[in-house]
């Protein structure tokens, strides 16, 4: 019985449970979570709520919690950095991760040093960005970014899921306005407002505003070659399953250069027939199952197999698909 622990996972890794059991009948999951009332308790076989603590601390409540639960397999989200770096201590006591090593995934998590690595290595194509720290530098900045794009937006280096995100915009004013999501919008004269109360603010990334398409690439590597499958990710609920050669080869490029052993997600925004990167999640992706459902490749399951020492067999439907999630309540056991 392989004993898989899941760590303060999102609520969307309930599907990456179903998917890493399918088929698959000698797998126990144990999850564990600060919220009691997590959804993902309705997929684990064993469940335990975690103590709010971090880094170091954090670290050695891991490793505890592996001698003390008989855990094989390690499938961390929370804290992944610093696992990460201690993946060897896992490794010690038996546990294998599923995170690559921390020199690359350090970089990759680090927004400014990705893309930066990115250009050393030629790989894709990477924004105009600048690095700010001061109401000055912000002007400056923003200023020079007008010269050559339409719109700017910016949003926190250290940032998880877009929150801090804002796209500059002084022209939505009136009535129009109040049927259009406003959080994510605000004027230039709000901005600098907003940033004048601190003298030196946290790092923050401004960079050109990329309207057009966004492609999600959920990816894994095997000895038969890359899993890449990409999702356009639509505003309707729905989504495409699209195999752009375009987005393949940069994957593939990106994967014969950086080398990741473990799954990871990819994403690209496009600007005038251009896709350009946005980051790089070494991590699962929150929607990984409607590309592996519409693409009859279950990316979880091999991924636990790999790092398992198990044979991967896997075949791919090249096949353009519409997708669509249906929401259901359900009760948290």
């Amino acid at each position: 019985m392989k004993r898989v622990w899941m760590n303060h996972w999102f609520s969307t890794a309930l599907n990456i449970i179903d998917l890493m059991r399918q088929d698959y009948v000698d797998l126990c999951i144990i999850g564990s979570n600060e919220n009691e009332y997590t959804v993902i308790k309705n997929g684990c076989d064993e469940w335990y709520r975690e103590p709010v603590l971090k880094d170091d601390e954090y670290v050695e409540f891991c490793l505890e919690f592996c001698k003390e639960h008989n855990i094989q397999y390690f499938l961390p989200r929370r804290g992944m950095l610093k696992i990460s770096e201690c993946k060897d201590q896992f490794e010690r006591i038996g546990v294998r991760v599923m995170m690559d090593d921390y020199p690359i995934v350090s970089t990759l998590n680090h927004k400014e040093m990705a893309y930066r690595f990115f250009k050393e290595k030629n790989i894709g194509t990477v924004p105009d960005f600048y690095i700010v720290k001061t109401l000055e530098e912000f002007k400056n900045a923003y200023e020079d970014l007008l010269r050559k794009y339409k719109q700017v937006c910016f949003k926190f280096e250290r940032d998880e899921g877009g929150k801090s995100f804002r796209l500059i915009d002084n022209q939505r004013k009136g009535y129009a306005a109040l049927f259009k999501k406003q959080n994510t919008r605000m004027t230039l004269d709000d901005v600098l407002d907003a940033l004048s109360e601190r003298e030196v603010f946290s790092p923050i990334m401004i960079m050109p505003f990329l309207p057009d398409e966004e492609v999600s690439v959920d990816c894994l590597d095997t000895e038969k070659g890359l899993i890449a499958l990409p999702r356009i990710k639509g505003n309707n609920k729905y989504e495409l399953l699209r195999f752009d050669e375009d987005i393949i080869s940069i994957c593939r490029d990106f994967q014969n250069k950086v080398g990741l052993k473990c799954p990871y997600n990819i994403q690209f925004k496009y600007l005038d027939g251009i896709p350009y990167f946005l980051e790089v999640n070494t991590r699962m992706s929150g929607g990984i199952q409607m590309a592996c459902y519409a693409s009859g490749v279950n990316i979880p399951q091999l991924a636990l197999k790999k790092i398992s020492g198990e044979e991967l067999d896997w075949s791919c439907k090249y096949e353009e698909k519409i997708l669509a999630q249906v929401l259901q309540p359900v009760t948290i056991d």
